[in-house]
């Protein structure tokens, strides 16, 4: 096996690896949420995650924060991911894990759409086309009526919006500042994210205890060991051949909701996945092609 092969294959594993971590984390986050309340729950988790990152930097002689965090760029990259936060949050504990899943697939396609709107990229007609099928699937997943949209699925679509516009803001993220950083940086924003919903909804701050606890912790390792999965499997592999494993996040999040919380997705959130995901296929396989050229 060559390198290049080698490679792509170890990027693979570790994507799938993410993805499944990243599901369950989402699992373990809504089962909490159940016992406490939604904020509370993400100030925990948002403590946890900080504090596991911080001490990998610490044991990587990293200064877990930096006065780079404080330049413009980040900022608006951290106010994203709050929003991103929250409204996710508000998705997992009022929707189906399977439902927000879906939705947030087309995240991919979101920061396409961003990069062509606010960065000056350039995107062809069938880029374009792509792009209209994965928000075409969207719709019929959160299935606008004259009654209006689920306030899940908004939350869920909002907080899909947050996360594109932190992967776009993170292109201004000093190459000084390193992933475990970034990852102190991120999960400090999940507590902020937290603060805002305790506040909103009066929650009083108290402690897990027994079972709520540990499932708390699993799900901010599980979130830490998501991340640097997915660090690592961008970094081993080409984009190309590794991104694509990331919508198997969706299948590992309808395996889930399916088994824990009894979800049974619907023939239309089927099929408004798979417009979804069939975007997002080819927009990406579109992008290799014009930078190979």
């Amino acid at each position: 096996m060559s390198r290049d092969a080698a490679g792509n294959l170890r990027g693979s594993l570790f994507m799938v690896l993410a993805m499944a971590a990243f599901a369950l984390e989402d699992m373990l986050y809504k089962s909490v949420t159940q016992a406490l309340p939604m904020g509370l729950a993400l100030v925990l988790f948002g403590l946890l995650g900080m504090g596991v990152f911080a001490l990998l930097c610490v044991a990587r002689s990293q200064p877990p924060l930096v006065a780079q965090m404080w330049q413009p760029g980040l900022l608006l990259r951290s106010g994203f991911e709050v929003l991103g936060r929250l409204f996710f949050a508000l998705a997992l504990a009022f929707g189906d894990l399977s439902t927000t899943a879906a939705i947030l697939q087309a995240l991919p396609l979101a920061v396409t759409l961003g990069a062509v709107l606010f960065l000056g990229e350039k995107v062809g007609a069938r880029r374009w086309l792509a792009i209209a099928f994965g928000f075409g699937g969207v719709l019929l997943v959160i299935r606008p009526a004259a009654g209006g949209v689920a306030p899940e699925a908004i939350f869920a679509l909002l907080g899909m919006v947050g996360f594109a516009g932190r992967d776009l803001a993170t292109r201004a993220a000093p190459p000084s500042i390193s992933n475990l950083q970034l990852g102190v940086l991120g999960f400090a924003m999940v507590i902020v994210a937290g603060v805002v919903l305790m506040v909103v909804f009066g929650e009083t701050p108290r402690l897990p205890t027994g079972q709520v606890g540990v499932l708390l912790v699993g799900a901010a390792l599980f979130g830490v060991l998501a991340y640097h999965a997915v660090t690592v499997a961008m970094r081993v592999g080409q984009v190309a051949v590794v991104a694509p494993f990331r919508y198997t996040r969706l299948v590992f999040a309808m395996g889930l909701g399916a088994l824990i919380f009894d979800e049974q997705p619907d023939l239309q959130t089927w099929a408004g996945a798979a417009l979804i995901v069939g975007g997002g296929l080819f927009t990406l396989l579109a992008s290799t092609r014009a930078a190979r050229k």
